[in-house]
């Protein structure tokens, strides 16, 4: 009897998490479509009322985010590693910050052009965030651990690309961009965008760090 009471009472707790996980990544994935849908220049009114949306996207993020960490630091039991679910919670945080701050830059520098490859790389972005948004759903259940892999795989070649239409991005940049303001200017943002990849990748890794440990 006092066995069943125990596990009712940790099912709820487990449920609560990755009800939150999914809401979480889900923002992202929101947030990722928000700023692929803004990245449209010469910026109209519509794009930029799209990037401007992102500050909300994000603070919606914190909110998760801070739930999600309040829990895990009062709850007895976790689903899993609690250093795991830290670094996957603040992983999935540092992309939508990145996001939003790319967002924020683009308005306050008045960005009105961007260089071909720099679409290359927000369409890579916006494909590791979709397969984070395939796996972490999937965590319910260690029985999708192939279905979880094929994911992170993905999310993996996807940053090494990133990296490679990122040099590609910044070499284009200083043959063709002539005002060294503006040089700047879209250098931050490209870097910005790498970054994120790379925040995806952090994700993965903390994602790929559950499937050792609960498999």
């Amino acid at each position: 009897m006092k066995l069943n009471k125990l596990i009712k009472s940790i099912i709820p707790k487990h449920d609560f998490f990755f009800q939150m996980f999914e809401e979480d990544i889900n923002n992202l994935v929101y947030g990722s479509r928000t700023l692929l849908q803004g990245f449209n220049f010469p910026l109209t009114e519509e794009a930029k009322n799209k990037l401007l949306l992102l500050e909300d996207i994000e603070h919606q993020g914190d909110i998760i985010s801070h739930k999600l960490f309040n829990e895990l630091s009062k709850s007895f039991i976790a689903p899993f590693d609690r250093e795991d679910i830290h670094k996957l919670i603040e992983s999935i945080d540092n992309v939508l910050d990145n996001i939003q701050g790319i967002s924020k830059r683009i308005i306050l520098y008045e960005i009105n052009s961007f260089p071909g490859s720099g679409y290359k790389l927000i369409e890579i972005l916006n494909e590791s965030i979709l397969e984070l948004g395939k796996a972490i759903p999937l965590l319910r259940d260690m029985e999708n651990k192939e279905k979880i892999i094929e994911s992170l795989v993905h999310i993996n070649t996807y940053e090494n690309k990133a990296d490679d239409i990122f040099e590609y991005a910044v070499a284009e940049l200083f043959r063709n961009c002539k005002d060294p303001i503006e040089l700047i200017k879209l250098k931050e943002i490209l870097e910005g965008l790498e970054a994120a990849t790379d925040r995806c990748e952090d994700a993965a890794n903390a994602i790929e760090s559950i499937i050792i440990k609960n498999t």
